[in-house]
């Protein structure tokens, strides 16, 4: 994340708490997405698991009114054939 928030006009906060500190009827209480989780703004992007970079970036350049991103071209073969 911190390589998107240089590349992207975005405030990254990122907050740790003890496991136990996330099942506590007080925290449901504020409506947040099951730990570990990632938002864009108000938008849950994904909870309890991990998100790819790809995924994350293309939901921080909606966010911001871009474009999304090109794919990239993997492999020799895409390469050699444009895709």
């Amino acid at each position: 994340m911190p390589r998107l928030g240089q590349t992207y006009d975005i405030e990254i906060e990122t907050i740790s708490k003890p496991k136990d500190e996330y099942t506590t009827d007080e925290y449901f209480e504020l409506d947040l997405p099951v730990a570990p989780a990632v938002m864009v703004g108000e938008e849950i992007v994904m909870e309890g698991s991990d998100v790819s970079d790809e995924k994350l970036e293309s939901v921080i350049r909606k966010h911001l009114g871009l474009p999304s991103p090109e794919p990239e071209t993997k492999g020799i073969l895409g390469r050699l054939l444009g895709k």
